[in-house]
């Protein structure tokens, strides 16, 4: 009778926590009494020199990342043509790349929380050398399949290790600004793409090959500069951490964490996938669709693209500023809000007011983006920040990684009247995208609403990364004494 009895009580401990989590969703939404919007400025200035550096290289980093990603959404038509597929076939490779993503996240999360944040980055930055260049000599769709494919490998392991080496040793008060302008590496990086993309691919002989070669050579500048710096002390703390206490251990910690953490995990998994949908769902057939469906020249496709990247860099730093204010989970479900009543312009408008349509849905959609990186930094353990935060977003992209394969093929499904201008065959996909979109951002606000939070009041407080907004502690007891222990070590490394 004892197991029995003790599974009913583990039942009925669970069963009471989520009662009183549900409880309290919409309580937990209201600001805390007396926070009120600060100067940014002083605020930033609280980082010194080194903290400053550490969000530059991640910066660069993450950057980087989407520009690779988005020069093939940007040269499906140019690639399509040079392999002789559809756009279809072609959009398997940005499929592939989003599946295999999840690997990378595994392989070089476990490296960086293990030996360090520094020479897993430098040697995912040498990976992504390689590939871009092999990229542009493939000749076959085969050989650009397998090239993608290993590709998705490589950038699945950039993201959580910026986002820790950014925001581990960052002022608690500054976290949330800091996250948005990280996570918007991700819209810069798609908006020198764009930049890129016209400068090279129709202006060189080798066309849509060139801009691969060009994407392999900012990444050797990116190593020299992570070279230059040390680990981060929040790393530091926790490998002395190990050494002097047996319960730290580095599997010792994995076990638990993933023993207690599990729930968290599963919530970051199914918020990561809708907020992957959102983004991939909502710019990587978008470029198609402008040329494609509405035949916009090349440079008013990429004054399009530029504008609507200028909303998503805005909405990022903005709404993650705010977040330090109004809470993670309220300052999505107004983005989400406000992003689904714009999708009727976004994606039905013909004339220039396309421009305002595309600038403030990308504000929202990055915006809500920008809360992510400090978000999920919160409800991860410290001594595997960079695994669960790298790994739960990967399998988000995992689970959104068909999203524009699945806009092309629905889309296939609404052909349009053919002009004389142009034999490419054209497609509604505005359609297609709208309805995809409007189900996202639903999905997403439900998601974000029925989730956890540390409270932006706690974290100003000093409390950071251990305890709920439901007031249900979810770190276990030897992993919160650890997690208190490389706290104070930080404060001390950072002292000296």
């Amino acid at each position: 009778m004892a197991p029995s009895i003790t599974s009913f009580t583990a039942t009925t401990r669970w069963s009471n926590r989520l009662g009183k989590h549900l409880s309290t969703r919409f309580s937990s939404l209201r600001p805390p009494p007396g926070v009120r919007l600060e100067n940014p400025i002083p605020i930033l200035r609280q980082l010194n020199r080194r903290q400053w550096m550490f969000v530059v290289v991640a910066l660069a980093g993450w950057t980087w990342d989407a520009f690779d990603f988005f020069t093939v959404s940007l040269t499906v038509s140019d690639i399509a043509t040079s392999l002789g597929r559809t756009v279809t076939d072609i959009t398997w490779g940005i499929t592939l790349v989003l599946m295999l993503r999840s690997v990378g996240a595994i392989v070089f999360g476990l490296a960086a929380d293990k030996f360090g944040r520094k020479w897993p980055f430098i040697v995912n930055c040498l990976v992504f050398i390689a590939l871009e260049l092999g990229t542009g000599f493939v000749q076959t769709y085969k050989q650009f399949l397998a090239v993608r494919a290993l590709f998705g490998i490589a950038m699945g392991g950039i993201y959580g290790n910026c986002a820790a080496t950014a925001l581990e040793d960052c002022p608690v008060e500054a976290r949330g600004v800091i996250s948005g302008i990280l996570q918007q590496g991700y819209a810069l990086g798609y908006l020198l793409a764009v930049v890129f993309n016209r400068a090279i691919t129709y202006n060189s002989p080798h066309g849509w090959r060139a801009l691969f070669w060009f994407g392999a050579c900012p990444p050797v500048l990116i190593i020299a500069l992570r070279m230059m710096l040390p680990e981060t002390d929040a790393y530091l703390a926790q490998r002395h951490l190990e050494r002097i206490s047996p319960r730290a251990a580095f599997l010792q910690m994995a076990k638990s964490s993933l023993r207690n953490y599990w729930p968290v995990i599963i919530y970051m998994v199914i918020l990561m996938a809708g907020f992957n949908f959102m983004s991939h769902g909502s710019q990587d057939l978008y470029p198609t669709m402008l040329s494609v469906q509405l035949q916009f020249s090349r440079n008013k496709t990429t004054v399009t693209m530029a504008i609507a990247n200028l909303g998503a860099i805005s909405g990022g730093v903005f709404i993650g500023y705010i977040s330090d204010f109004v809470g993670r989970r309220l300052s999505v479900i107004v983005a989400c809000l406000l992003g689904g009543a714009l999708i009727y312009p976004w994606a039905f408008i013909r004339n220039n007011g396309i421009l305002a349509a595309v600038f403030f849905l990308q504000f929202m959609v990055q915006g809500a983006w920008g809360v992510i990186p400090i978000y999920l930094s919160e409800l991860s353990p410290p001594a595997f920040r960079v695994f669960i935060v790298g790994v739960a977003y990967q399998l988000g992209n995992l689970a959104s990684s068909a999203s524009s394969t699945i806009e092309a093929t629905i889309g296939s499904q609404f052909p349009l009247e053919q002009t004389s201008s142009s034999s490419v065959k054209r497609y509604n996909y505005g359609k297609v995208m709208a309805i995809l979109m409007g189900c996202v951002f639903a999905f997403v606000l439900i998601v974000i609403f029925l989730g956890p939070e540390h409270k932006a009041a706690d974290l100003s407080a000093g409390r950071s990364f251990e305890k709920h907004d439901d007031g249900v502690d979810t770190y276990p007891a030897d992993l919160e004494k650890a997690a208190q222990h490389q706290e104070d070590l930080t404060e001390t490394v950072q002292q000296d």
